[in-house]
C-alpha cells in the first residue's frame, strides 16, 4: 500500500474517530450533567464501589484476544468464532462467580444495597462480552465511522434512560440500568455493523494458538484494572461513600475529556502500526506523527479543563460537586500525558513485544499498589497528588522501550511533544492574563478564559508553522 493511500486513511480514521469521540463525550457531558444535578455524592459513591469487579470483569472476558486478534496478519471466520464462544463462556462463568459473591462485596464496604446492586451491575458483562469479536473485526477494518456510530448510539439510549430513572426518584439504581443498557445496545450494533456472525462450531484451536500474547496481556489488563479502580475500594472501605463520589465525580470528568483523546488515536493506532511494521523507517515516521497529534490535542484539552475546573463544576453541576474541583483539576493534569502510552504501548503490541509489556506494566502497576497503599492514611488528595505525579513519570518511561524498536532518538521524542507543551503553558498564561484584565463573573470567566487559551494556542502555532495544525487544516479544507 503507498504512503498516500495510507495517510488518508489515516487522517480519516483520526477524523471520524476525533468526531464520534466529541460527539460522543458531549452527549454524556449532557446526560451527565442533568443526572449529577439530581443525584447525590452517596449515589455515585455506591455505583463507584463496584467499578472495580466490572474492570475485572470485562478484562477476564476479553482475555486480551481482541487485540490478539487486530494483530494477526492473516484473519479467518474460525479465529472470530472461538474468540466469541470463549468471551461468552468466560462472562457466563464470571457472572455466576460474582453473582454469589455480591453479599461479600456488600458486607466489606457495609453497604447491604450493594448486593443487588452489584447482580445487576454485572450483567453488562455479559453484553459486553457478546461483541468482542464483532468490534476487533471492525478495528481491524478500519470502520472508524461505524464504530463512532455505536458509541455515540449506545450513550444517547443509556444516558436517557439514566436521566429518566434519575427524575423518577431511582437514584442509584438509574446509574446501574444506564450502565446496563450502553453495554446492551453497544453489543446489539457491533453485530449488526460488523456482518459477521457466529457459527456452532466449537474449534478452540486458535484460542491455544493465541494464548501466549493474549496471556500476558490479561495478566497485565487485571492488574492495571485494579490499581486503577484502588481509589475506589479504598475510598468505599476507609473513608465512606460520600467522599468515594466526590472523587469519582472528578474522576469521570477527566475521564471524559481523556477518553475523547485517547479514543481518537486508539481508533487507528493499532491497525496503522501493524500494517507499516516490517518497514521500521515507515513505521517511525507514522509513530511521530501520532506523537505530534497527539501532543497538539491532549496538552490543551486535559491541561485546558484543569485551567477552568472550577468555573465548570459550578457552571455544569452544581457548588454541592465543588469538592470534586481539585481532584478533577490534579488528574486532568496527570491524564494530558497518557496519549504517550497508548500510542507507545500500542507500537509495542504492534511488534509483538507483549513479554515486555506485561513485565514493565507490572512494575508500573506494582508501584502504584505501593503508592496508594502508603499514602492512605495521609488522606485522598495525598494519594492522588503521588499518584499523579508517577503517572506522568511512567507515561515518559516507555519511550526507553521505543527507541530500542525505531530508529528515533529519545531527544527527538521530546522536541515532538514538548513544543506543543510550550505553547500550551504559555496560551495558559495570556489566558491568565486577560483574565485579570476582563475580571468578569462566573460565566464571563469560564467563556474568557476558553476563548484566549484557543486563539493563543492556534495563532502561535500557526504562526510556528506547526505540521499537526497544517494537517488538520489541510484536511478539513479539502472536505
Amino acid at each position: 500500500m503507498s504512503e498516500p493511500t495510507l495517510k488518508d486513511k489515516t487522517a480519516k480514521g483520526l477524523f471520524w474517530g476525533g468526531l464520534s469521540n466529541l460527539i460522543q463525550q458531549l452527549i454524556g457531558m449532557v446526560f451527565g450533567i442533568a443526572i449529577a444535578r439530581i443525584l447525590s455524592p452517596d449515589d455515585y459513591g455506591l455505583v463507584a464501589m463496584l467499578a472495580v469487579f466490572s474492570a475485572i470483569a470485562n478484562t477476564l472476558m476479553d482475555s486480551g484476544f481482541g487485540v490478539a486478534l487486530i494483530n494477526k496478519k492473516e484473519i479467518k471466520h474460525e479465529d472470530y468464532n472461538a474468540v466469541f464462544w470463549f468471551s461468552i463462556g468466560v462472562s457466563l462463568f464470571v457472572y455466576i462467580l460474582l453473582f454469589f459473591a455480591a453479599p461479600y462485596i456488600a458486607k466489606f464496604y457495609n453497604e447491604p444495597v450493594l448486593t443487588n446492586l452489584s447482580r445487576l451491575i454485572f450483567i453488562s458483562f455479559i453484553f459486553a462480552g457478546s461483541g468482542i469479536a464483532h468490534n476487533a473485526l471492525l478495528v481491524k477494518q478500519l470502520k472508524v465511522k461505524q464504530r463512532g456510530i455505536i458509541d455515540v448510539t449506545s450513550v444517547l439510549s443509556s444516558g436517557a434512560i439514566g436521566l429518566v430513572m434519575a427524575l423518577n426518584g431511582y437514584a442509584f439504581w438509574g446509574l446501574a440500568v444506564q450502565q446496563l443498557t450502553q453495554n446492551f445496545v453497544g453489543a446489539a450494533l457491533r453485530w449488526y455493523f460488523s456482518g459477521w456472525r457466529p457459527t456452532f462450531t466449537f474449534n478452540f484451536g486458535p484460542i491455544k494458538e493465541m494464548f501466549g500474547f493474549s496471556s500476558k496481556l490479561l495478566a497485565n489488563s487485571i492488574l492495571a484494572q485494579i490499581t486503577g479502580n484502588l481509589f475506589n475500594i479504598i475510598l468505599g472501605h476507609n473513608y465512606g461513600k460520600k467522599d468515594t463520589g466526590y472523587y469519582a465525580q472528578g474522576n469521570k470528568w477527566m475521564f471524559l475529556g481523556f477518553t475523547t483523546i485517547t479514543g481518537m488515536i486508539k481508533s487507528v493506532a493499532q491497525p496503522v502500526l501493524v500494517e507499516v511494521k516490517d518497514d521500521l523507517n515507515r513505521q517511525a515516521v507514522v509513530y511521530r506523527k501520532m506523537l505530534r497529534f497527539g501532543a497538539f490535542v491532549s496538552f490543551p484539552a486535559m491541561l485546558g479543563l484543569a485551567f477552568v475546573a472550577s468555573e465548570f463544576i459550578a457552571l455544569t453541576i452544581g457548588s454541592k460537586w465543588e469538592n470534586s474541583v481539585i481532584y478533577l483539576q490534579v488528574l486532568s493534569i496527570a491524564m494530558s500525558f497518557e496519549f504517550l502510552t497508548t500510542i507507545n504501548v500500542t507500537l509495542l503490541l504492534s511488534h509483538g513485544y507483549s513479554n515486555w509489556l506485561l513485565k514493565y506494566s507490572f512494575f508500573i502497576n506494582i508501584v502504584t499498589l505501593l503508592i496508594l497503599f502508603i499514602c492512605s492514611p495521609f488522606g485522598i488528595l495525598t494519594m492522588v497528588v503521588v499518584y499523579s505525579i508517577w503517572r506522568i513519570i511512567s507515561a515518559f518511561s516507555w519511550i526507553f522501550f521505543v527507541i530500542r524498536i525505531l530508529p528515533i532518538s529519545f531527544f527527538g521524542f521530546l522536541k515532538d511533544i514538548g513544543s506543543y507543551l510550550g505553547v500550551a503553558v504559555f496560551a495558559f498564561a495570556v489566558g491568565l492574563v486577560v483574565n485579570k484584565l476582563v475580571n468578569g463573573g462566573l460565566g464571563v470567566t469560564f467563556i474568557v478564559k476558553i476563548v484566549s487559551v484557543g486563539v493563543t494556542y492556534v495563532l502561535v502555532l500557526y504562526v510556528l508553522g506547526s505540521a499537526a495544525l497544517k494537517e488538520v487544516l489541510h484536511y478539513l479544507f479539502r472536505r
